[in-house]
């Protein structure tokens, strides 16, 4: 029995016997044992409860392709280049660079887990299956990349739509690239992650690799592994997240017609939307990275996805750098 076979086996959240599970199988209970480990060791939370057997402490659903495009409009999900939903992958944004030019305009990828999902700098992306969320999208543009300015910010906003279109409140955008929960007016825990990665000629056609990692439900020994505040779904959904599945859908609806409208007014028809879930608009800021250390009043992004800094002399310093840490002071 391969680990996405017990894991869909267990997803229900009723305990199975671990004998049960091996005869099922036809493996040794060790066997079993062996798997349990193993899924336990990427972060399922799997309970060993004596002789009733194994179980996870809520019901998850597995990531089926099928229902994810039957959850879409026809017509959007028949433009999609491709929809693939893999059991691991080092990186669902690897996985379509490695494709090159053979992958369509709108190929997705998914994955139930990540062996490397890469983070903002380098970091990475806790990616334990079954619980999350961990999407990849290869857009192409016949624009080069002077086009593609305020894209990854463009994308929070996209990811904001989607949750609206779920019903879940709470989030908010913090410059460049991070989807954070909001309580009570502050700052709460990352709640997703966005990294885009161009490639392509600078003055005519590129493509643009857009990875969005969702948390959906984190549990004990995920937050304490994420090393900062984080939050998921689950929390802003009153304690269960919406199904896998939709969550998904929303998001690649949301992402087709998002980048179609991108692709017409670039990130000016997303400075709006932007403005009204700026986490740093109008907030003391400390700043450090390339550009040195300094502070300032957030004064909201420009029409190419530039941070604005407002110093105490009153003019506004532009900051356009990924290299740049930003803080609320």
């Amino acid at each position: 029995m391969q680990p996405v076979q017990l894991l869909a086996l267990l997803a229900a959240g009723e305990p199975l016997s671990g004998a049960g599970l091996a005869t099922q199988a036809g493996v040794t209970r060790a066997a079993i044992w062996k798997q349990i480990e193993a899924l336990r060791a990427r972060g399922v939370p799997i309970e060993a409860r004596g002789p009733a057997g194994y179980r996870v402490p809520w019901p998850l659903q597995m990531l089926d392709a099928g229902q994810i495009l039957a959850a879409m409009p026809a017509p959007l999900a028949h433009s999609l280049g491709a929809l693939e939903v893999h059991w691991e992958l080092d990186s669902t944004s690897s996985e379509l660079q490695r494709r090159g030019t053979t992958a369509s305009d709108f190929s997705i990828v998914l994955a139930e887990t990540q062996t490397a999902g890469r983070g903002r700098r380098g970091r990475q992306w806790l990616s334990p299956p079954g619980l999350n969320l961990y999407l990849s999208c290869l857009k192409r543009f016949d624009r080069g990349f002077a086009a593609l300015s305020g894209l990854s910010l463009a994308i929070g906003v996209i990811v904001l739509r989607a949750l609206d279109h779920l019903g879940i409140a709470g989030a908010a955008l913090k410059w460049p690239n991070d989807v954070l929960a909001v309580t009570g007016g502050q700052p709460g825990g990352k709640l997703g992650g966005i990294l885009v990665e161009l490639s392509g000629e600078c003055q005519g056609p590129c493509a643009a690799i857009i990875g969005i990692g969702l948390n959906l439900r984190l549990t004990p020994a995920l937050h304490e592994q994420a090393g900062q505040p984080a939050c998921d779904l689950a929390t802003l959904a009153g304690g269960t997240p919406p199904d896998r599945n939709r969550v998904a859908a929303a998001l690649i609806i949301a992402l087709v017609e998002g980048l179609r409208q991108f692709e017409r007014e670039g990130f000016t028809g997303f400075l709006i939307d932007y403005a009204r879930h700026d986490l740093l608009r109008g907030q003391p800021l400390h700043l450090s990275g390339s550009l040195g250390e300094f502070d300032g009043i957030g004064a909201g992004v420009d029409a190419h996805g530039a941070l604005q800094v407002r110093m105490a002399d009153g003019s506004v310093r532009r900051i356009d750098s990924a290299d740049v840490t930003v803080r609320r002071a």
